[in-house]
């Protein structure tokens, strides 16, 4: 079976040996350790797949779209219907840092989509998911477009703000109310206020929870699949990338507004977190 496949430059870091776009057209492979580092996107058009995830049994079917992020790792027992008929779209970490709009509701749909990666759409709501996954495939297959990068970079972030709208017209704003639930929602409400700015130690957050580092981080995984470290680095990551954008600000105004004592130490940080330099962002 063949995959749809996209090799792309990502700010001024060359990533030749990279597949940072795949589309299929089964789940089989979605635990295979090559898709260890991607988030599946996958919408069904007929029949159905059944599988296990994260200790829960779930069920895709026609006109269902589901999101599994980069933990493909915990799907099992997966069982595809003779009619089954998926398109999945596989996108690396990297590029979907790249494409994400600047919005932190991923985040909140990021933690509901570990409980349950299945969202159920309305038939408008599937006409348009439909259409956007063929919108990237279509996409993917034009690299001679002299604006490849860009024009894929838009269709991605398309379905992304559209999965954002599905999710948020599903579940809305409802408050998970189990205590280790309820302590990773304050952890995130801190992250949105903005306190990453000036704090990006885990012992501050545990210390205005009245917990210690250790038990924050492990319910942010037992909750996220993700170490709350991460929460903190990828809050931070994606406000230095919007203001990156604005010309307006100089690199040393970015760099005081997050507190780094320096600004080799800001550049090192945007390096290690973002893939790029500064100055990347502005050319």
């Amino acid at each position: 079976m063949l995959f749809a496949r996209l090799f792309v430059t990502l700010g001024a870091k060359k990533m030749d040996t990279l597949q940072h776009i795949i589309i299929d057209n089964t789940l089989s492979r979605v635990g295979d350790e090559q898709f260890a580092g991607y988030l599946c996107h996958a919408y069904c058009h007929h029949g159905k797949c059944t599988f296990d995830y994260n200790g829960h049994s779930f069920c895709l079917s026609a006109g269902d779209c589901m999101i599994i992020p980069r933990r493909g790792d915990l799907i099992g027992n997966l069982c595809e219907s003779a009619d089954f008929a998926v398109q999945v779209i596989y996108v690396t970490q990297e590029f979907i840092e790249v494409s994400t709009p600047q919005s932190n509701y991923g985040m909140k749909g990021h933690l509901a989509l570990f409980e349950n990666p299945i969202m159920h759409l309305t038939p408008e709501q599937q006409v348009r998911c439909a259409t956007n996954f063929s919108v990237i495939s279509d996409r993917l297959a034009e690299p001679g477009h002299r604006f490849y990068r860009e024009v894929l970079i838009n269709a991605v972030q398309a379905m992304i703000l559209d999965f954002f709208d599905f999710h948020a017209q599903l579940y809305g704003g409802d408050r998970i109310s189990s205590q280790q639930h309820q302590l990773m929602s304050q952890f995130i409400e801190l992250l949105e206020r903005g306190d990453f700015r000036q704090n990006r130690e885990i012992g501050y957050y545990a210390d205005i929870l009245c917990v210690t580092p250790k038990y924050l981080s492990e319910v942010s995984k037992r909750v996220s699949g993700l170490p709350a470290n991460y929460w903190i680095t990828r809050y931070t990551a994606l406000d230095i990338s919007r203001l990156l954008r604005d010309r307006s600000l100089s690199f040393t105004d970015i760099a005081d507004m997050f507190g780094f004592s320096s600004q080799a130490h800001f550049s090192r940080y945007v390096l290690n977190n973002l893939g790029a330099k500064p100055s990347d962002f502005r050319e």
